[in-house]
């Protein structure tokens, strides 16, 4: 449902969205009802939309570039923008970034990474956060969280590598079975020409510890070849873009890739949890 509060708390691009809509929808002489119809929408969604008290989802304005877009392709254009304005504040400085890198090298302790995270893994996430979100909230995210892997399919192409606590393996959310779908997608992504899968042993702690106890951390190479490290901690964002500091921050990096399982070993290890050990 669509939420009043929305109006407020929409962006820009959800505004400019809003206001070309009802321009060009009056352009071709239709009503909310019968743009509506043409675009697999109830007149009421059409409303929300233009109000801003239900920004368009990114399936909206692929329909709107169809029906009323002309040829201009400012709908499309839009997706982009209207998509960075769903994520968290924390998040939108690195957003763009992580979908322009080279390569991207991610340690997570406690969840899977966004970008490998399935839809119902994401939605029971984020839907289980404290404070409790409305479900159009969690809707929006989820659906902005997906979007980002269109990094994957990207041309170039850019190399990623993952290395996931094995606590985080282990951890479930909402059920069983969604638990072991996420692992079963994790583990068909390990497998991915440009993706690099390892996982962090428990059993790690007993030998004195690791370099990756201090938490988590995403390396990224721009596509200006610089290097910065982006970390969050209890929604608040950190983008590290000083040399000496991300320098140091790349080393402990490479002191815990080096104390983890090998890809062969991890893959085992996450097929095996999923119950789909190789024969």
């Amino acid at each position: 449902m669509a939420r009043a509060e929305n109006k407020v708390e929409a962006g820009g691009t959800a505004h400019m969205v809003a206001a070309m809509s009802k321009a060009f929808r009056e352009q071709h002489q239709l009503t909310q009802e019968e743009l509506g119809r043409q675009i697999g929408y109830t007149a009421s969604a059409i409303s929300a939309m233009e109000t801003c008290a239900q920004p368009a989802s990114d399936k909206m304005l692929v329909k709107l570039e169809e029906v009323i877009g002309g040829g201009f392709g400012l709908f499309e254009t839009a997706r982009k923008y209207v998509l960075l304005d769903k994520y968290p504040p924390q998040f939108k400085n690195f957003a763009l970034m992580e979908a322009q890198a080279v390569t991207l090298s991610s340690y997570q302790t406690y969840v899977v990474d966004g970008l490998f995270q399935t839809e119902e893994y994401a939605r029971a996430l984020i839907g289980g956060g404290f404070p409790k979100l409305p479900d159009d909230k969690v809707a929006e995210l989820v659906e902005a969280r997906m979007a980002r892997k269109a990094l994957f399919e990207r041309d170039p192409t850019a190399m990623v590598e993952l290395i996931l606590d094995e606590a985080s393996l282990r951890r479930p959310f909402a059920s069983w079975e969604i638990h072991r779908r996420q692992l079963r997608s994790l583990a068909e992504d390990a497998e991915r020409d440009n993706v690099s899968f390892q996982v962090m042993p428990l059993e790690r702690g007993l030998r004195g510890g690791h370099a990756g106890a201090r938490g988590d951390m995403i390396l990224v190479e721009t596509k200006e070849h610089h290097h910065v490290v982006y970390m969050e901690i209890e929604d608040e964002s950190i983008l590290v873009s000083d040399a000496k500091k991300a320098s140091q921050l790349a080393h402990r990096y490479a002191k815990i890739r080096s104390q983890a399982l090998g890809p062969d070993d991890s893959l085992s290890l996450i097929q095996k949890l999923a119950g789909e050990e190789q024969r």
